[in-house]
Formats: C-alpha cells, structure tokens, sequence
C-alpha cells in the first residue's frame, strides 16, 4: 500500500514545538522498505530528535548515495533540502553544499556498502577534514539491494542467510572514523530509540565532523542465527558505555545526579551533552583509549554503543580555512571579485 500518499491534514490536538511545527511535519513519504527494516527505526529517531530541537524543516539539507539506506532520505523531512548523489560520493556532494551555504544543517545518510565499499575514500576525507554535519551509517552488514552479499562491515565467521561463512577482515566504520579525526563518533543499534534519539540531537549539535554508526538488522538477509548484525546478536552482545541526555545552551539544567555517575560535556554553542556513566573507567573524550575500548571489545564479540569519543573544542572546515561568516552563495560580484589590487596582495603573500 506504498503508493497511498499519507493526509495532509493534521489533527489540530496535535503537540507543537517551539517553532510551530508537529512531529508529522518532520515526516516524508511512506517506506518502501521491507516491514520491520531497521533503517525505518532510524528514520523515525531523525524525525523525533529534529522535532525535539525545534529545527525548521527547511533549513536542513540531506544527502545520500545509493543503497537501501540511501532511500531512507525519502521517508522524513519531507520539506526539507535533498540530494540523492552517485553511489560512494555523497561526501564530496555534501562538502561542496556545505562550503557554498553554511548556514543549513547537513545530514548524511548512509550504509555500509556506500561508505565501506566503494565511498570508503571519501568517507574518510570528509572527516579529516572536519565538514560540519552529522554522518548517519546505517550498517547492515549485507548489500540488500543485491540479495544480500557480505558487506565490507560484514564480522569474521559471521553467516550468511545460506550458512555461508564470511572469511574477510571486517572494516569498523566507528573506529576508522576515530583514526581520521572526526570529532563525534557514536554508535548505536536501531533497536534501542532511548539511546539513538539523544545521540542524534547531541550530533546535529555539534560543530564538526559527527558520525553515527547504527547497527540495523536486514530482516530479508541478515537477521539469522549466524549474523552478528541481527536483532537477536546485537540485544545480547550489546556493551553501551553510556547513556546520554542533551540540553540546548536555552534550556534550563535542572537534572541531578550523585558525583561520579555522569559527566557534563559543554560545546562551543553552549548546548550540554550529560553522560550517564554505565562504564566507570570510560572517558568519552579520550581518542586513543576510544580506540582501543572499540577493538577490546570487537575482539569478545561484543558491540559498543553510546557516545564513544567527542572532542569539546572541535573546528569545522569553514574555521579552519578562514571563511568568511556570510554564506559564499549569498555573497555579490564586489565581494567576490574585489579587484586586481587585491589579487596582487594575496598573490604576494604567498610568495
């Protein structure tokens, strides 16, 4: 019943945020995807932690490549900006927007096989460079678009639906981006919303390069005995390090919790991300003991989640290359092409 467009019309008791807006208007179009696909639940935690920071549709822009995942776009924020780019190049697509209007929010949305395949490349450029948006992987582990083949993030000795065994190195997209200098990596699991929700809000937030890695079953390919990315596997092996509040710079703190249980991290805008502490000798601001925790715990078979490393001092690319603050694509022939006085002083200190 996929082609049944959903009403327009909204029930006047529905709740509004600060801005207006219902949780409906942060929807799309109906899914497409298989029923009970975890990319829908991640969908769905994209729409609450947007109508939940009272963002105006229109000023996000989404981005994605191909895949599964890479429909999901489609199915929230419905008038919101989009671009559906060639498969593994969504970064590159994003980068450009982002540099020529700063001003939008960027989402990147994801899989395995877009970023650990053949977008692998630009997946980790985008980081080391520090464009600010929230990089959303939705990671099955299987190409479902193709009948589910072993993905790149497909674990060792893990089976196929077949009961074929997967003999590759898996690539962990968490831990690749902790390697190359993004500034938010989290992971969680499609099934746990209490934690994805909060996780969303605090990397939409953040002034850099934010990535989430979501485990999300393929119930067509990869909800098994066997996988180790179905809904069974991750609930038994899941080892979350923290659980996670977040708090707009505008919203009153008035939560407590006893000393030594949770950890304030304040970001440059002010906003507050609050860490429950499940772990006690975890530090969420250290890059090299995140690494090393990640593939402690990959090497048990076990799959970390929670917020896994943020840096509270992060730079995007536009403070990095100096921009100037008024969005290039707003800026005039003046200010663009200043004349040849100026060239030659630019010129002249670079030589």
């Amino acid at each position: 019943m996929t082609y049944i467009a959903k009403p327009k019309l909204h029930h006047p008791t529905l709740a509004k945020n600060r801005v207006g807006y219902t949780r409906r208007d942060y929807e799309g179009k109906i899914s497409t995807l298989c029923a009970g696909c975890g990319h829908d639940s991640i969908s769905a935690a994209i729409i609450q932690a947007c109508w939940e920071l009272d963002i105006e549709p229109h000023r996000v822009a989404k981005l994605s490549g191909i895949g599964c995942s890479s429909k999901t776009p489609d199915y929230f924020l419905g008038n919101s900006h989009g671009f559906n780019t060639v498969h593994g190049r969504m970064p590159s697509v994003l980068t450009g927007a982002n540099l020529a209007n700063r001003e939008l929010i960027y989402l990147g949305v994801s899989g395995d096989g877009d970023s650990a395949s053949i977008g692998l490349g630009q997946f980790a450029h985008v980081l080391r460079r520090g464009v600010n948006m929230t990089y959303i992987v939705e990671n099955n582990g299987v190409y479902g678009l193709t009948k589910g083949q072993f993905s790149a993030t497909a674990d060792k000795g893990s089976k196929s639906k077949r009961g074929q065994a997967n003999n590759d190195t898996p690539i962990d997209l968490a831990s690749l981006a902790l390697v190359m200098g993004a500034t938010f990596v989290g992971r969680s699991f499609s099934g746990d919303k209490a934690q994805l929700v909060p996780l969303i809000r605090a990397a939409i937030a953040h002034p850099g390069a934010a990535v989430i890695d979501v485990v999300s079953p393929c119930i067509a390919f990869n909800n098994h005995s066997g996988s180790t990315k179905s809904y069974d596997y991750v609930r038994e092996h899941n080892e979350a390090v923290n659980r996670l509040d977040f708090f707009p710079h505008r919203e009153e703190i008035t939560a407590e919790y006893a000393e030594g249980e949770v950890i304030d991290v304040r970001q440059h805008d002010g906003s507050i991300v609050r860490l429950r502490k499940l772990h006690a000798d975890y530090d969420p601001t250290d890059r090299v003991r995140a690494m090393t925790y990640v593939q402690e715990h990959a090497a048990r078979g076990e799959v970390v989640t929670g917020l896994l490393y943020v840096d509270p001092d992060a730079r995007d690319l536009h403070r990095q290359i100096d921009t100037v603050d008024t969005p290039l694509n707003t800026l005039g022939a003046a200010e663009l092409c200043p004349g040849s006085a100026v060239l030659e002083k630019i010129n002249a200190s670079l030589r």
